[in-house]
């Protein structure tokens, strides 16, 4: 069991067959058998509801089930539980975002976005950008093994070193769209162009990203844009004419 998702143990240590119903509901959830998991998690938490992992574990459950309002209250009881708890914390910003809550989205986000920031003042700038490019090196890896909550954070706490380097935040801007997180991966995209205007990858994923949300006049907008700067970027030309073929 995860750090951040140690249980609050409630009445001493667990029995031997709370030990196999969480051992087993893990593996189930691993393996995509999610009716399993959730029988055996909602067996385990009659007993130990405080548990923060396993109402994680639920909440996660419940949103590919579709369950969002269900998903949403299993994820906020993690985060009672265990307030530092990101991967609950992430999993319940998609959720309010696929609710349409976008500042709650948000809201809930910004935590995770600061956990690292003590240390920033304590190194000089050279060790905090090395320190920073590990830190999106671990999360690159997180995001081509297509763990993106974890790859989210690693990518944050990365900027909370050095939130200049609109290369990693681009990137960031990507995992939270592929996580259903559309509505921060434009906040992630625009705030890269505010810093570079020349950066324009990130206009290209911005426009992606309106596409994918529907707003086609949007996108197509800031693909247009883009080619006006640089008329031959394939990306912006390849999407255009795709949007043009299904129009």
């Amino acid at each position: 069991m995860t750090e951040a998702g140690t249980p609050l143990q409630q009445t001493g240590p667990l029995t031997p067959a709370e030990r196999r119903a969480y051992a087993m509901g893990c593996r189930c959830f691993q393996r995509g058998d999610a009716d399993a998991a959730l029988s055996l998690f909602t067996r385990l938490l009659q007993t130990r509801n405080g548990f923060a992992d396993v109402h994680y574990r639920v909440g996660v459950l419940l949103e590919r089930k579709n369950d969002l309002s269900s998903a949403a209250r299993s994820l906020e009881k993690a985060l009672r539980i265990n307030p530092s708890y990101s991967e609950a914390r992430l999993a319940l910003a998609s959720v309010y975002e696929r609710q349409g809550d976008f500042e709650r989205s948000r809201e809930i986000a910004a935590p995770a976005r600061g956990a690292g920031r003590h240390s920033v003042g304590t190194l000089d700038p050279t060790t905090r950008g090395k320190l920073a490019n590990l830190q999106a090196e671990v999360a690159d890896a997180y995001f081509e093994a297509g763990e993106l909550r974890d790859a989210i954070d690693a990518y944050r706490k990365a900027l909370d070193r050095c939130p200049t380097f609109h290369d990693i935040r681009y990137r960031l801007g990507i995992a939270l769209r592929d996580a259903g997180l559309p509505d921060q991966a434009l906040h992630e995209f625009r705030r890269v162009l505010r810093g570079n205007p020349r950066f324009l990858d990130s206009a290209v994923q911005l426009g992606l990203t309106f596409y994918t949300l529907g707003r086609s006049d949007d996108a197509i907008r800031e693909w247009n844009n883009v080619l006006d700067q640089d008329p031959n970027q394939r990306d912006a030309t390849m999407y255009l004419r795709l949007v043009k073929k299904k129009r």
